[in-house]
């Protein structure tokens, strides 16, 4: 029986024509409204070209459509349509475009979720381009006497939300996604290599955006918001360092030279800066962005009352000025990273508040600390992820080390909390070596004192009795450099009559200054001479013999696993050839002879044939 013609694929020949009828009709609508924009003619073409993007199901017929739209809001955007001021006809007219805008970007935000490659990548593409074109429309019909380079903060806002919020492809064959989901790896990185890592003032606008997003949005709407803003944020490593260093613009008015800040006299306003806010309200920002920079401003330099200060507050100067401010993008940078560190952190979800603090944490020291205008403000956070313990505590040790050494944090209980790492699972989790690099950096000051020093290593050699060999193999170079470094420690080596019976130390004292460890001996290490494992037994030798050894490299021993014990065991070449065979006197089956005693000599006695003897 042949098949149904209803079960059959469409002919190759329809689908073509259907193709061809959808492209010959977006090119007649477009030809239709770019007449009509040129003859100032009625765009309502406009909305039946847009409303036929939202139905298409074909890629390559919507990628057809995204780019007709595009070509047609630049010609209107460049015919001043969109631009400020106007009567009250053309406010109308420019409403009603600015609706038709807002969902062909709305669409193009949705295909950012999109299943096919091509289609995110355009769109993203093109909404960056509409961004330059917007942003030059409103410094041309800028109404000021000396208009000010303008950036369309509220076109941006949409790429932003697009971006941190990813809202599902609303083309009709894609698959649906949820709603708040994660960046696409091929938006992310086309965003970060073309612009944000690129262009000061794109990455200047989303640091400051993408704070205030976090802000309006709660973590049960958006659970994945903070996710998104931290994979771009953790991939910055191009942030200016020095003024001369602000040198790259997405929007080309905006790389022209600010006037100089004055400061502002008392119940007064810059002009600047009032031009700049009024602007701002006509891109729809109506939120005062600029109140929250007075808590980054730094206070300013003592005169000496000769010396006029021309320190200006941040907030006092206008958004061209900031641009060029490198405290202003300072500013920024500190108020993204502490708005999204505490959304890092969520009390029900243990694992992925480990796996994100992890992150955050594994570039605070190099990536964020040094760009943030007091890095002291991450103190709490860092002091929250101390106390997670296990890996993010050490991590979070790391980050509170640097604030101690680098800028002069007063934190006293540093290595009290250190001492509490030293519990009996340290030895045998996967993180050791991490925990072993880190307490070497912060063991390494020969001012500690010797009490301080003494607990540590005596905690860890007690943690030793049952530690696996790959782990004491890490510990006894360890001690041997820190005695080394500290000779007030070698008393610990010198004595032999203790042992766990009279040990004076206090295993479960968490003050390391009070557990008497220099008043007691490494015993613990000793006993390990006689270890099974032959590498750990001869390194035990070492402190037996005086110490004109150099430290050891500690890296050599930090990656010891049981399986590299072995490999290099296999491996290693034998100078001596062990012993095979052994010749014995002992005979196990022996015929007792005439008139001899096989009983009277213990070495030949035959045990297996007294097990016969009934």
């Amino acid at each position: 029986m042949p098949p149904s013609l209803h079960s059959l694929p469409p002919p190759s020949k329809r689908r073509k024509t259907q193709k061809d009828d959808n492209a010959s009709k977006i090119k007649h609508l477009e030809d239709d409204i770019t007449a009509a924009v040129s003859k100032n003619a009625s765009l309502n073409a406009l909305a039946d070209l847009l409303a036929l993007a939202y139905t298409l199901e074909d890629p390559h017929d919507t990628s057809k459509v995204i780019y007709a739209l595009y070509r047609i809001f630049v010609i209107i955007i460049a015919s001043d349509k969109l631009g400020l001021g106007g009567d009250e006809a053309a406010k109308v007219v420019k409403a009603w475009i600015w609706e038709r805008l807002q969902s062909y970007v709305d669409f193009l935000g949705s295909l950012l979720q999109d299943d096919e490659k091509f289609l995110r990548t355009s769109a993203l593409q093109i909404m960056f381009s509409l961004l330059k074109h917007l942003s030059t429309s409103y410094t041309k019909s800028s109404q000021a006497a000396k208009p000010q380079p303008q950036f369309h903060t509220a076109h941006f806002r949409k790429i932003v939300s697009s971006l941190l919020l990813c809202p599902s492809s609303e083309r009709p064959s894609s698959t649906p996604k949820p709603h708040g989901g994660l960046i696409d790896a091929d938006v992310l990185n086309l965003f970060y290599d073309s612009w944000f890592s690129v262009h000061d003032d794109i990455r200047w606008f989303f640091l400051r955006e993408s704070a205030t997003m976090l802000l309006n949005n709660t973590p049960d709407a958006f659970p994945n918001l903070p996710v998104n803003l931290l994979s771009i944020l953790e991939r910055l490593d191009t942030f200016p360092t020095e003024q001369s260093e602000l040198n790259a613009w997405w929007v080309a008015e905006l790389g022209a030279k600010p006037p100089k800040p004055k400061p502002s006299k008392k119940n007064t306003t810059n002009e600047e800066s009032s031009s700049d806010e009024d602007e701002a309200k006509h891109n729809g920002d109506e939120e005062d962005a600029d109140d929250w920079r007075k808590f980054f401003d730094e206070e300013p330099t003592a005169t000496d009352g000769k010396t006029k200060s021309t320190h200006v507050r941040l907030h006092k100067m206008s958004l061209h000025q900031s641009l060029h401010s490198l405290s202003s993008h300072r500013a920024v940078f500190t108020r993204a990273w502490l708005t999204l560190l505490p959304r890092l952190i969520s009390p029900g979800k243990v694992e992925k508040t480990k796996a994100m603090a992890t992150r955050a944490l594994n570039l605070m020291h190099r990536g964020v600390m040094p760009h943030l205008t007091r890095p002291i403000l991450v103190m709490d956070w860092i002091g929250a992820c101390v106390d997670m313990g296990g890996s993010v505590g050490l991590l979070a040790l790391n980050a509170l080390f640097v604030l101690m050494k680098e800028y002069n944090l007063d934190y006293p209980s540093f290595y009290t909390r250190l001492y509490a790492f030293l519990d009996r699972d340290v030895l045998h989790l996967k993180h050791r070596s991490r925990f072993f690099r880190l307490t070497e950096l912060f063991l390494s000051s020969t001012h500690l004192p010797a009490a301080l020093l003494a607990s540590f290593v005596k905690k860890l050699s007690r943690l030793t009795l049952n530690a696996p060999p790959a782990a004491i193999v890490m510990v006894i170079p360890f001690t041997y450099n820190l005695l080394k470094r500290h000779p007030a420690l070698m008393v610990m080596i010198h004595r032999d009559d203790l042992d766990d019976e009279n040990d004076p130390f206090l295993p479960d004292e968490p003050n390391p200054m009070q557990t008497h460890a220099l008043d007691s001996s490494l015993w613990e290490l000793l006993s390990h001479a006689s270890h099974y494992h032959a590498p750990v037994s001869t390194m035990c030798k070492i402190f037996s013999e005086a110490f004109t050894k150099p430290n050891y490299a500690l890296e050599d021993f930090l990656d010891h696993t049981y399986n590299t014990l072995f490999e290099t065991e296999i491996n290693r070449k034998i100078k001596r050839e062990p012993a095979l065979a052994v010749e014995s006197d002992v005979k196990v089956f022996q015929v007792e002879a005439p008139g001899q005693d096989l009983t009277a000599t213990s070495s030949q006695t035959d045990f297996v044939n007294e097990l016969w003897v009934f």
